[in-house]
């Protein structure tokens, strides 16, 4: 699954719109290389103003978004090619939300152990496997052999 913690100040992505439009770009990301849509959790995690600090400083004067994404689903090879092309990909999806507004931001992405996670007790299915393709139809998990 794809985990996003979106750490942003009082007065962005303060109503459900905003909120939907950038869950919808992102999950996007992962649909697009055939990952079920429930995989991407989305997290916004409002910050008092104040709370934000860069450079030993309170930032305060324009908006500051943290995003760090957790990839467990898929892990990426070890490529700059494919990193650069992951990269700007997550680029385009933050773009209209973000970027485009004028605020400073930054994001990274970590890839956790797939053996160390399972969604409502199930082992997921391997990438792309037909098992895979039916939590995606189905856009939930369905139990198959070996799931548990």
């Amino acid at each position: 699954m794809p985990l996003w913690l979106v750490f942003h100040p009082e007065g962005t992505f303060e109503d459900v719109a905003s909120r939907k439009a950038l869950s919808q770009d992102i999950t996007k990301i992962y649909t697009e290389i055939n990952l079920p849509a429930f995989y991407v959790v989305i997290n916004f995690i409002k910050m008092s103003v104040g709370q934000t600090w860069v450079s030993g400083e309170q930032k305060t004067e324009k908006p500051f978004i943290r995003l760090v994404a957790e990839h467990i689903a898929v892990h990426l090879p070890n490529s700059d090619e494919v990193y650069k092309r992951t990269t700007t990909r997550i680029d385009q999806a933050l773009k209209p939300h973000i970027d485009d507004k004028g605020y400073d931001w930054e994001f990274h992405v970590d890839e956790t152990e797939r053996r160390l996670w399972k969604v409502n007790g199930m082992i997921p299915p391997p990438f792309n496997s037909e098992e895979e393709k039916s939590w995606v139809r189905e856009n939930r998990p369905v139990p198959y052999p070996g799931a548990y």
